[in-house]
C-alpha cells in the first residue's frame, strides 16, 4: 500500500505541474487503492485520476487524446510496462463512461453486421483499454473475436460463427513498416506481471 502511495503523489505532482506551471484550469481529485477500482471492471486501475473545470473538455476532445496523453505520461513516470497502464486512469466530466456506452452500442451494430453478412468486422483501432472493452461487450454473443494489427493500429476483429480465424504474422520483412494489416489471429503475449511503481 506504501507503494501506491507513493506512486499516487507523483501523479498528484504531475497535476499540480500542469494546473500552475501549465497554466490549465482543473480540479482534481485522485483516489489510490481499493477506492479507484473499476466497478465495470474495464480496468485494472490502482490510480484513478478524476478532472473538472474550466478546461476538463480539452481533456477530452478528439476522443479524449489528451486523457491518454496524460494516462501515458503517468505510467512512464511511474515505470509500469505497457500492459500495465490502465493501472493509473484519468477521467473528466464523466467521459470514460459516455465512450463506454458509445462502445456498447458499435458492438451491437457489429454482431447484427457479421450476422446479416457472414464476414468479419472490423473496429477502428483504439486503446487497449477499449478493446477490452469490446472484447467484453461481445463476449456474450458467441461469436470468436481477436485483436489484430501493432501499436496504435491495433484493432478488434469479430467473425462469425466458424469463421477460421487466420493466424496474425509477424511484421518483420514488411519493407512499408505496416505490418500485416488486416490479419486476424489471437492476441498472444502478455503474461501476468505486474509493473514496478
Amino acid at each position: 500500500m506504501e507503494a501506491i502511495a507513493e506512486a499516487a503523489e507523483k501523479v498528484a505532482n504531475l497535476m499540480r505541474l500542469l494546473t500552475t506551471v501549465g497554466g490549465m484550469r482543473l480540479k482534481f481529485r485522485i483516489t489510490a487503492g481499493a477506492g479507484a477500482a473499476d466497478p465495470d471492471g474495464f480496468e485494472r486501475r490502482d490510480i484513478y485520476v478524476e478532472c473538472k473545470g474550466p478546461d476538463a473538455e480539452l481533456l477530452t476532445d478528439r476522443d479524449g487524446e489528451v486523457l491518454r496523453a496524460l494516462e501515458h505520461v503517468a505510467a512512464k513516470i511511474l515505470s509500469l510496462e505497457s500492459e500495465d497502464h490502465d493501472r493509473v486512469s484519468f477521467d473528466a466530466n464523466g467521459f470514460k463512461a459516455e465512450r463506454a456506452a458509445m462502445l456498447r452500442e458499435q458492438a451491437e451494430d457489429a454482431i447484427d453486421t457479421v450476422d446479416d453478412t457472414g464476414e468479419p468486422f472490423r473496429f477502428a483501432p483504439m486503446s487497449s483499454r477499449e478493446r477490452r472493452m469490446l472484447h467484453m461487450f461481445l463476449v456474450d454473443s458467441g461469436l470468436k473475436t481477436s485483436s489484430s494489427g501493432e501499436g496504435s493500429g491495433r484493432h478488434v476483429v469479430l467473425y462469425p460463427e466458424g469463421y477460421r480465424i487466420p493466424e496474425e504474422r509477424p511484421s518483420y520483412g514488411r519493407r512499408d513498416g505496416r505490418g500485416d494489416r488486416g490479419r486476424g489471429g489471437p492476441r498472444r503475449g502478455g503474461g501476468g506481471g505486474r509493473g514496478r511503481y
